[in-house]
């Protein structure tokens, strides 16, 4: 298998049905896992529907919404376990992640060992974000590199390519983080450990249909974490 695309859902279902086709039409040796945190709308079930049909697309249930980081990391440890993915991809479930950017990420992860999709490299590349999201986001990285010493444009990027290897590598039993920060947090313990990290420049366009899981106990858990990771990380 070349890739293993993880996809966490909870209330998903109207994207899914889009995001699965696009997913895998990238490569006919790319699959897609859906992880799915009890979703209430019915996602979980029509992930199963779909995979009856298609046996490139697999499902892990969750009981219930235990949160986006302890989802990527059932993922991963997945693919160590389950697959021989020699790469396993991270992307939301929303399409504000485009499908047709994989290809670029797998080829970025030939020369790196984790290829992270940057709105901010080469300029900033985000659709019909509100100025003060924005602002928001291109402060929070400023202020997450500022702390860690990690000098990526996108360090709060949900879309990455890692080599299998690098995953192997990583303390997935040690990541703290449960919100956006698990972005953070991962990218921050691959550079710490050696790996090579490349941006490769993407397009970020903002959700169609249901609402953002960003909170404001989200985002003050970025604020601290990074610096647990200066710190103790």
């Amino acid at each position: 298998m070349k890739a293993l695309v993880v996809v966490p859902t909870y209330e998903e279902r109207d994207n899914l049905a889009r995001l699965v086709p696009r997913v895998l039409a990238q490569d006919p040796d790319l699959h897609l896992l859906v992880v799915d945190d009890a979703s209430p709308d019915g996602t979980g079930a029509l992930a199963d529907a779909l995979a009856a049909r298609e046996p490139r697309l697999h499902v892990l249930h969750r009981p219930a919404k235990l949160g986006l980081g302890s989802a990527y990391v059932e993922g991963f440890r997945y693919a160590l376990r389950e697959t021989d993915a020699r790469h396993v991809i991270q992307m939301d479930a929303d399409l504000s992640h485009d499908p047709d950017a994989i290809p670029a990420l797998l080829a970025a992860a030939k020369e790196c060992d984790v290829a992270v999709g940057s709105r901010y490299v080469d300029g900033i590349r985000v659709i019909n974000w509100p100025l003060r999201r924005l602002l928001l986001s291109v402060g929070a990285n400023l202020y997450a590199a500022l702390v860690t010493g990690v000098r990526l444009r996108d360090l709060t990027s949900g879309f990455k390519c890692y080599r299998r290897t690098a995953l192997e590598a990583l303390p997935l039993d040690r990541i703290r983080s449960d919100g956006y920060a698990f972005n953070i947090e991962m990218v921050v313990r691959a550079a710490r450990r050696g790996l090579r990290i490349q941006e490769v420049p993407i397009v970020f366009s903002d959700r169609i249909d249901g609402r953002s899981k960003l909170s404001r106990r989200i985002v003050l858990e970025a604020v601290w974490l990074v610096w647990w990771l200066r710190i103790r990380g």
